[in-house]
């Protein structure tokens, strides 16, 4: 029986030590003000009713008080709902309504929605605003900061491992979004993978992009875990980023493929910025070999290439490179090898309980202590892939060497194919990324009415580039076989991604699908 939020309550981290500093706001928490202040509206929530087991979503941008909501809520054994501000009033009400929540915490901007939401979501008891009383939403609001300081003997409650602490939806790539289930033991055993994982000492500071609605966040959880200091960043601006990591010192920087890629093609002397990092992370989508090496050359920083899903809490149970075994990047492709307690395997696409030889492609399966208890209220949904033996069907397609490396070729409903040709978008994005007129692209596929489907390719420009459909044709057949070569090519001004770094080729799909039809 445990609490994951007993993290906070490690003896061995000076109390004054900086446990989250939020440079927008020019304020720094220290572990004995976070775990204040987590008591205080723990306590708060207990006032208005809250008790184990109840959900209660968090609608507000990513924040000290968003993170401060995530723990008040473990604390008293409930269960947080993380949304994101920018959720319009339906994105809202689906996760309010689907997880029956009886609160929602938010902010003086998001309470007119929260308000509208509350006509339709009958559960809906409570409205927590932080900043002021949400005057003029129409609705009974208890301000954040009208909560009294909790008792001093306040405890976690407590916990079995296999309690519910969390419900993530998913990001909705393939439609309505899904809520994971995430107990409090596999939160502690994910923080703890990510520790090892990215080995986080007393001494690390980090620089945190991801937003706090998404399971991302875990690697800020993680370094509170090892006792060292989560800088956090709103959203992801390239001169605010380089200018915090150097002036906090800044040891492990978050990063994800279009990081990475806008600092391979920053000015010169920007690795000036970056001289205390010993490490960057990169995760929530395929970082193309050609630019990790690029970067790898240009900043001689170690990336942990990592893979996992909310199912998972990132690596939880999953998968990432080491920064002490520059091997595992195989050639710049690899998601690494197994974190933590978790287990990989291959298999075939069509029957999950055939397991694939190394080196051959089919679906990735993962098991551990992390991956979570199914979908909340979905049965069937929870059964197709949450195997009877543990095992978590990702949807994601790959292979595994012999080293038990793991590669990822692409999404398995992402999967083109044509004429019974199997072609897969990473692998053509790869190739097409390579053009010097390219700045970004994504590969996805169409119908077809005599070959099914055929593969497209939409491509962002570099600035005052230019690219013809036949040059781009031959560039193509210069490097990939000839069934795997895009037959239509669209210009875009910017790939469709959720929170700014997962490709939704969905959205793609529905925009373009009609073209030359």
């Amino acid at each position: 029986m445990s609490n994951v939020t007993t993290l906070l309550d490690a003896k061995s981290v000076p109390e004054a030590k900086a446990a989250l500093v939020c440079p927008s706001r020019n304020e720094t928490y220290s572990y004995k003000k976070l775990r204040e202040e987590m008591n205080r509206v723990g306590s708060g929530l207990c006032s208005l009713g809250i008790r184990k087991g109840d959900r209660v979503c968090i609608y507000l941008d990513s924040s000290p008080e968003y993170l401060i909501s995530y723990f008040a809520i473990w604390r008293i054994g409930a269960v947080a709902v993380p949304t994101n501000i920018v959720y319009q009033a339906e994105e809202l009400l689906h996760a309010a309504s689907d997880a029956g929540a009886r609160a929602v915490i938010t902010d003086v901007r998001g309470a007119r929605i929260v308000a509208e939401v509350q006509k339709k979501a009958p559960a809906l008891a409570h409205i927590i605003c932080v900043g002021g009383n949400g005057t003029g939403s129409g609705a009974d609001i208890v301000e954040w900061e009208s909560f009294p300081p909790a008792p001093a003997s306040m405890r976690a409650v407590n916990c079995a491992m296999d309690d519910l602490c969390h419900i993530q939806y998913t990001a909705g790539t393939t439609g309505k979004p899904k809520g994971a289930m995430l107990s409090h033991g596999n939160w502690m055993t994910a923080l703890d993978a990510e520790r090892e994982a990215l080995r986080l000492r007393p001494d690390d500071v980090y620089l945190g992009i991801y937003p706090m609605g998404h399971v991302g966040f875990s690697w800020g959880l993680a370094v509170l875990r090892a006792g060292g200091t989560f800088v956090m960043m709103e959203r992801f601006d390239p001169d605010r980023y380089l200018a915090l990591a150097k002036r906090h010192k800044v040891t492990v920087l978050a990063g994800m493929p279009p990081v990475i890629h806008t600092l391979v093609h920053s000015a010169p002397a920007t690795e000036d910025y970056l001289r205390t990092a010993r490490l960057i992370i990169s995760g929530g989508g395929q970082l193309l070999p050609a630019i990790w090496e690029a970067f790898d050359r240009r900043y001689h920083i170690p990336v942990a290439n990592s893979y996992g899903l909310s199912e998972t809490i990132v690596i939880g149970s999953g998968t990432t490179t080491l920064p002490e075994y520059p091997a595992l990047t195989r050639n710049y492709q690899s998601v690494g090898v197994a974190a933590g307690y978790t287990e990989v395997r291959i298999v075939d696409v069509d029957d999950p309980e055939k397991e694939m030889p190394p080196e051959e492609t089919g679906e990735i399966a993962l098991r551990g202590p992390s991956v979570a208890q199914g979908y909340w209220n979905q049965p069937e949904a929870t059964a197709a892939v949450f195997r009877h033996d543990g095992w978590f069907l990702t949807g994601d397609i790959g292979n595994m060497d012999r080293d038990g490396v793991l590669f990822i070729t692409d999404r398995k409903k992402d999967m083109i194919i044509m004429s019974g040709w199997k072609i897969y978008p990473t692998e053509v994005e790869n190739v097409i990324i390579q053009h010097l007129a390219v700045a970004d692209v994504a590969v996805f596929g169409i119908p077809d009415e005599r070959k099914g489907e055929v593969p497209v390719a939409a491509i962002v420009l570099r600035a005052g580039s230019t690219l013809s459909e036949t040059e781009f044709d031959s560039f193509c057949r210069m490097h990939l076989a000839g069934y795997k070569v895009p037959r239509k090519l669209v210009f875009t001004d910017e790939l469709p991604r959720v929170h700014g770094w997962k490709l939704l080729r969905r959205t793609l799909r529905e925009k373009f699908g009609q073209i030359g039809s």
